[in-house]
């Protein structure tokens, strides 16, 4: 798997960079893809984030595009009564917008261990950053409600060793009916240590981490918490 290096980024209290929206996808009742302009001399490394602004509040988003890429796109679940994901979906094109970044580790590493990359929701947003990057090869679980949130499936697949779906509100052919944690419980043997990156619920990311502790000693965990 190809491992990067985090690009050092400008503060996270205030924006640094200058975009504009390019376009909103709804990808299913509450997910949404925003693709922004990319700002000259703006660089990332796969899996950092950014912090968007909408007036003076600001939120963190994961990057899901490649380091490559012409323009920046970002996973965004609406929540009602958010201060910053309402407005940001329902934005035109080329509505202004200001970020800052990019921020975070969340990259991987070399290594020659196994890795298991595992995403709840729009968590997956990393993991389609650095397989759109090139990592391949990878155990890759993503945990939703229902198969229409299943986002890039198709694309992501064909990287992934092994690619499981699990559906926690819906039985669908070709995925596991229940909860990521409930097929890594019941399907992840004991063995030799792994590298695990968990994106996504903080339950999800906590039972993760106990059960590498508890059934592959040594292994390493890296996290990020989207809620």
């Amino acid at each position: 798997m190809e491992a990067v290096r985090p690009v050092p980024g400008s503060g996270a209290g205030k924006p640094g960079w200058q975009s504009r929206v390019v376009r909103v996808t709804p990808l299913s009742g509450s997910a949404y893809e925003v693709e922004l302009e990319r700002p000259a001399g703006f660089h990332f490394a796969a899996g950092q984030h950014l912090r968007l602004f909408v007036g003076d509040d600001g939120r963190d988003y994961s990057l899901a595009s490649p380091p490559s890429a012409e323009t920046l796109r970002l996973l965004v679940r609406r929540i009602e009564g958010g201060a910053v994901s309402p407005a940001l979906v329902g934005l035109p094109p080329g509505a202004p917008l200001s970020f800052s970044g990019p921020h975070g580790v969340f990259a991987l590493r070399p290594s020659a261990r196994a890795v298991i990359l595992a995403a709840t929701g729009v968590g997956i947003a990393p993991f389609l950053s650095m397989a759109r990057a090139g990592a391949s090869g990878f155990t890759l679980l993503h945990g939703v409600r229902a198969a229409d949130e299943l986002f890039y499936r198709r694309e992501l697949e064909p990287a992934a060793a092994r690619y499981v779906p699990c559906l926690s509100r819906q039985s669908s052919p070709g995925c596991f009916s229940g909860r990521l944690t409930a097929w890594a419980g019941a399907e992840l043997a004991a063995g030799t240590a792994r590298d695990f990156y968990l994106c996504g619920n903080r339950r999800m990311v906590r039972d993760l981490t106990l059960l590498a502790d508890e059934r592959f000693p040594g292994s390493r965990v890296y996290t990020e918490i989207f809620f």
